[in-house]
């Protein structure tokens, strides 16, 4: 089946203990005031009404003492995870820049940590705003671009395998990482509507497969992705709609997650997908409006669309009849060109993140895609 499908049996090795084990103990064990902090995992609405209740002095206390659990707390203001995860980035920073030129390490693992440190310090800079950051194993993070809190509509990108710290950023092929993503996507979606308050995440807060090996063909890790995703959507601030926009794997977390997301998600896009793990649109269980884009030459159409025994991902999106919209995505170059400013393929996620759906570019040229849907999203 593996050698069919072209996966290759690779499983990625189990993750260390994460640095966030000690600081939720430390949390748990906090008593301001002679309170008790609400647990790590507590719901996004619980989470949110604790911190409403403090001052500002409180809520400052709790940032710079527990960072690494502030800066990941679901529920928590947005201004306040920014400074945890300027603190929390901070630490790992010096921690790494130690480990580079500790002499009692492989060359191999000090150049290592001497990416991981360069990468730390500049997630660190000032005007960054890190909504998320854990460094257990390969790391995972979060940026917002816009103001999060005043934004109307909010764009959230998905991406897909070999994610994490280290190429949450890239200087070569930038617009092929999340924050190169993240960064067109949202200047696209100013050009296209300066009105409108808009915020884009890059989203890169869940472990992804390593390469295209056994874990990329199985929807393992993207019901682990999904979880996280589902407690995002639900912990954005204010009233503003979300569109989810899906790269490679990130279309299969997507997947997962749609029956459960909120209302407020009113698009979900998924771009160069292996599959959704649904047979078609009505499978995926959302009222959201789902759109699917192809570039001619990439890679994940020669895979083949099929799930057997938890193998692959099923129908292909871009496929008549799975239903979704079949978006344009002139320009794009290979697997990872989706979003290179330019294309027709980020254009129209523009389109798409801002409301503009009356413009978008179909896939063939007709007006199939801005057809409406029945259901409360259209």
């Amino acid at each position: 089946m593996l050698a069919t499908t072209g996966w290759t049996a690779v499983h990625r090795p189990d993750e260390e203990v994460s640095p966030r084990v000690p600081a939720l103990a430390a949390w748990a064990a906090d008593r301001p005031g002679g309170r008790a902090l609400p647990p790590a995992d507590s719901p996004v609405r619980t989470v949110a009404r604790f911190f409403a209740g403090l001052g500002e002095t409180e809520q400052a206390y709790l940032a710079d003492t527990h960072p690494l659990v502030v800066g990941n707390l679901d529920g928590a203001p947005a201004q306040l995870r920014y400074r945890a995860n300027r603190r929390a980035l901070a630490q790992a920073e010096r921690v790494a820049a130690l480990r580079s030129e500790d002499v009692r390490l492989a060359p191999a693992d000090r150049t290592e940590a001497g990416r991981l440190s360069h990468r730390l310090a500049s997630l660190a800079e000032p005007g960054r705003q890190i909504l998320a950051f854990d460094p257990t194993g390969n790391g995972r993070a979060a940026e917002v671009f816009g103001d999060l809190d005043r934004a109307q509509r909010v764009s959230v990108i998905v991406p897909g395998v070999d994610t994490d710290l280290l190429t949450f950023e890239r200087t070569q092929r930038h617009y092929s990482a999340p924050v190169g993503m993240a960064e067109s996507l949202y200047a696209a979606e100013r050009a296209q509507d300066p009105r409108t308050p808009t915020a884009v995440i890059a989203w890169a807060d869940y472990t992804t497969p390593a390469g295209v090996g056994m874990d990329a063909a199985t929807g393992r890790m993207a019901v682990d992705g999904s979880v996280r995703l589902e407690s995002l959507a639900a912990a954005l601030p204010g009233d503003a709609t979300v569109a989810l926009f899906c790269h490679s794997y990130g279309s299969v977390v997507c997947g997962v997650a749609a029956r459960r997301l909120p209302d407020r998600v009113t698009d979900i896009v998924v771009a160069g997908s292996p599959g959704m793990r649904a047979p078609n649109v009505t499978g995926l269980g959302t009222a959201a409006r789902v759109w699917a884009t192809r570039a001619e030459d990439d890679w994940i159409e020669d895979v083949p669309h099929l799930e057997v025994g938890g193998v692959g991902h099923g129908a292909d999106p871009v496929a008549q009849a799975f239903g979704a919209r079949r978006l344009s995505a002139a320009g794009a170059k290979n697997h990872t060109g989706y979003f290179e400013p330019g294309t027709q393929s980020v254009d129209n996620f523009a389109k798409i993140g801002t409301g503009s759906y009356g413009s978008v570019v179909c896939a063939g040229g007709d007006d199939a895609c801005r057809l409406p849907y029945d259901g409360p999203h259209g």
